[in-house]
């Protein structure tokens, strides 16, 4: 990266990206030109083979334009042939791969995909896989530098350096699909009901709110609105609040970052998952200021998938109890959950029993609501592939 501003040009367009994906290829455009590359591909998706793969978007840009031409063909032909895929599936979190790497010596003579990859500036491409979130996958590549220089340290730091950004990303477009919101323009975004909307100006005063995030700050009970600012009601929640805010609004017009956070409830109500995002300022009439972070509250009922992992992280059940949890949360009873793992039926009702205590519930459904809440939130622990483990 050039410079700061650089990197701050590259975070906007990101954040823009993250709304709408329609930017993605601004985005692109200016990674290009700051990197000194032929362009890039973003895929999301998720299966632990090709033949159960996954895939939720796809995006190759060069020089600024989507490329759907070479989606179509490498989706056509070469994913199938592809000898990165499955070596990129299992790569470690964050690690930066050359596809010198990621192929054989016989295979860069003899694969027809690094062959492609030839003709289309991708051979020397750099690749890099992150956990996404509910045990997906998000693998970028950024395309072959222009010029004969390489790849040099200053550029591998720079990629290094958005990885998280670009995991957030995608973060805000799951959660934003899932609630009909994905591409909706800041005015638009107040009209959604899947999820909780809060803007706010640079100073991190509230601008506007839609329904469901007006009844979370009356009720008061895990956010609420002070003197026009948002604050969190516990001490260590509102901590991570004002952190996240401050790494999204930082002064002197340095870059915004996103992120990510889970706030409790009171006992018998699922927490809620926050997700804040910088956006551009915009305009705003005479007097008034633009607005410039996002708080999005995903709508925990629509949630039906979640890590076991993070559930183990998150509300601190052991494995076992995890597991049933996460098969109650899609839909089994108990005597099914008790056919699947292989335990008794009297087992699993033990497990359910330990988790009311361990969170002050006293119904099956109130643990169903605070399981579901997590889908979206990736583990920080050590990837889970199932949950056959007894």
């Amino acid at each position: 990266m050039k410079d700061q501003a650089t990197f701050g040009r590259i975070l906007a367009s990101l954040h823009e990206a993250a709304l709408d994906p329609a930017r993605w290829p601004g985005f692109s455009a200016v990674v290009d030109e700051s990197l000194g590359v032929h362009g890039g591909s973003l895929l999301f998706g998720d299966g632990k083979t090709n033949e159960d793969a996954r895939i939720g978007f796809q995006w190759t840009c060069t020089r600024g334009q989507r490329r759907t031409d070479l989606e179509r063909l490498y989706f056509g032909t070469y994913y199938r042939l592809d000898e990165r895929v499955p070596r990129l599936r299992h790569a470690p979190d964050g690690q930066l791969f050359h596809n010198s790497e990621l192929f054989t010596a016989r295979e860069l003579k003899t694969s027809p995909v690094h062959d492609a990859f030839t003709k289309t500036n991708c051979a020397n491409a750099v690749n890099v896989r992150l956990d996404g979130p509910r045990r997906s996958r998000i693998v970028w590549s950024v395309h072959d530098p222009v010029g004969g220089d390489g790849w040099s340290a200053a550029r591998l730091d720079s990629i290094r350096r958005l990885l998280p950004h670009i995991r957030q990303t995608v973060r805000v477009q799951v959660a934003l699909g899932r609630a009909g919101a994905l591409g909706m323009t800041l005015a638009s975004l107040l009209e959604a009901s899947g999820l909780g909307v809060i803007q706010l100006d640079p100073r991190a005063r509230i601008v506007a709110a839609n329904d469901r995030a007006r009844s979370l700050l009356r009720s008061g009970d895990v956010l609420f609105d002070a003197r026009g600012c948002l604050f969190a009601r516990t001490p260590t929640d509102n901590a991570e609040l004002q952190d996240l805010l401050g790494r999204a609004l930082p002064p002197f017009g340095s870059p915004g970052a996103g992120g990510t956070m889970i706030a409790r409830r009171p006992a018998g109500l699922p927490p809620l998952v926050l997700h804040v995002i910088p956006v551009g300022g915009g305009t705003a009439e005479p007097g008034a200021w633009p607005v410039a972070a996002l708080v999005l509250v995903p709508n925990a009922v629509q949630a039906t998938d979640v890590d076991v992992a993070v559930v183990v992280d998150t509300l601190r059940f052991t494995r076992a109890e995890s597991q049933v949890a996460v098969l109650l949360a899609r839909g089994m009873s108990v005597r099914e959950v008790a056919a699947t793992t292989g335990r008794r039926v009297s087992t699993v009702r033990s497990h359910v029993k330990h988790m009311f205590t361990k969170h002050g519930l006293t119904r099956q459904a109130d643990l169903v609501l605070l399981v579901r809440s997590l889908a979206g939130i990736a583990s920080t622990g050590p990837p889970t592939d199932g949950i056959q483990e007894r």
